[in-house]
């Protein structure tokens, strides 16, 4: 990856990709607007992220058409800056990556998170980004497979049962250099390689990033019952931090 700087004074940016339609959800909204506890998911997701001491700003990566968020006059003291999203997530996340890029420099440090995952832990945030500051590849968070896994056939049935040791199911935040996860996604892109994860693309560029184990709780809203366990995970968390 060539001479990284200094880890340890960098400033870390989020990196939210918040450009996709989330069809699944069947609400005729994407999936970043829908709302709990008074709050859309986008504005629980940022007021995560931005209230963690180590995070400095964020880039927002919305659809060109998106007339919802002026709406919600989101206010923070930190910066957020505003990228156009692209045809997939992993363009979206380089667009949002050359915003950051021409605004700070090469000097930064990526937090890549996805909007629909608002109730991320200040503690797995700590855990991540000290991780990915002591290493070059960057760090992701993951938690590991716990369900038997079975390869399906053309018919549906089982083909064979695959070994879930050392299998981890990817999360985010994913966290790296700018630099680096800048040219991957390029590469990615100029390849006409499809990914579904920031990390596969730092992989093929040929680095190993870290695995930093998760919380379950770390919940990604897809489907309409996730938008309700994440309500019950947001209120547990406010509960804990109001008893502390």
């Amino acid at each position: 990856m060539g001479m990284i700087p200094m880890s340890s004074s960098l400033p870390v940016w989020a990196v939210i990709p918040a450009a996709g339609s989330g069809s699944r959800m069947q609400a005729g909204t994407a999936k970043q607007y829908l709302s709990f506890q008074g709050k859309t998911v986008i504005e629980h997701c940022l007021d995560r992220l931005l209230s963690h001491p180590q995070i400095d700003g964020a880039v927002l990566i919305l659809r060109d058409d998106d007339t919802a968020w002026d709406k919600l006059e989101y206010e923070s003291e930190k910066t957020i800056f505003i990228a156009s999203g692209g045809e997939q997530r992993h363009h979206s996340v380089y667009n949002g990556l050359t915003t950051l890029q021409y605004r700070l420099g090469n000097d930064a440090i990526a937090l890549v998170h996805d909007a629909a995952r608002p109730v991320v832990s200040h503690q797995n945030l700590d855990q991540v980004i000290a991780a990915a500051r002591r290493h070059e590849a960057g760090a992701i968070l993951a938690t590991p497979v716990a369900d038997t896994l079975k390869l399906q056939g053309d018919d549906m049935e089982i083909v064979s049962t695959v070994a879930r040791n050392r299998l981890w199911r990817a999360m985010t935040p994913q966290v790296f250099h700018l630099q680096p996860l800048l040219n991957a996604l390029k590469k990615v892109i100029d390849d006409n390689i499809e990914i579904t994860d920031d990390a596969t693309a730092i992989e093929i560029a040929g680095y190993a990033p870290k695995i930093v184990a998760g919380s379950l709780l770390n919940v990604k809203i897809t489907v309409p019952d996730d938008l309700r366990f994440a309500e019950m995970v947001w209120l547990n968390q406010r509960d804990q931090n109001n008893n502390e």
